[in-house]
């Protein structure tokens, strides 16, 4: 199922895997907490993608991950696309529970560091529920398109070997529909009712 602002896959479970698709307006440097030395890249004006999880086993984590990746750090301006993620989880009422459009988030995660500049937004979220890791499934799948390409190795990825979960994308669009073909197989079918 896909609207303009998420693509939603199965709907049985408060955890699962993420893909944000992020607009940067304007080259940006970064650097990703320590990530290589803490060596700055330089990103050009570009979409990109991000692969995630959220897999605990208590609460809604997968709805907690989404609203605070679209937070930013301090008094920054959340992302335009968070009130819609609370509204999508929680209802209106969820509303009532994040009344601030500011989430004073402390930066941890690599992505953190991207999503916390106001060069980056976040535009669209293909949303999987399910309790299976596929992560390194998705990003080897991501990879292998050639409309992507990485931005460093293991960027994003730093429990894994060789994922990458930070690319670089020339047709979203193109990407959404191979994503729309490709994750089906990876759900099983006791788990997407």
């Amino acid at each position: 199922m896909s609207g303009s602002k998420f693509t939603l896959f199965g709907n049985k479970y408060h955890m699962g895997s993420y893909i944000l698709f992020i607009r940067i307006s304007s080259p940006v440097q970064v650097a990703f907490g320590k990530f290589q030395k803490s060596n700055i890249f330089t990103l050009p004006e570009s979409d990109y993608l991000y692969i995630g999880s959220a897999l605990g086993n208590s609460g809604t984590p997968l709805a907690a991950r989404l609203i605070r990746h679209a937070g930013r750090s301090g008094t920054k301006r959340s992302h335009n696309i968070r009130k819609s993620l609370i509204k999508h989880f929680f209802g209106d009422a969820g509303a009532l529970h994040y009344t601030s459009d500011v989430s004073k988030k402390k930066l941890h995660w690599h992505i953190d560091y991207l999503l916390d500049c106001a060069e980056a937004e976040i535009e669209h979220i293909v949303i999987i529920r399910c309790p299976s890791k596929i992560e390194h499934k998705l990003s080897a799948f991501l990879d292998s398109l050639e409309d992507t390409c990485p931005i460093a190795r293991r960027l994003g990825a730093q429990d894994t070997r060789n994922s990458n979960h930070l690319l670089r994308i020339s047709d979203r669009k193109q990407i959404l529909e191979q994503l729309g073909q490709y994750i089906p197989s990876l759900i099983p079918l006791t788990e997407s009712a």
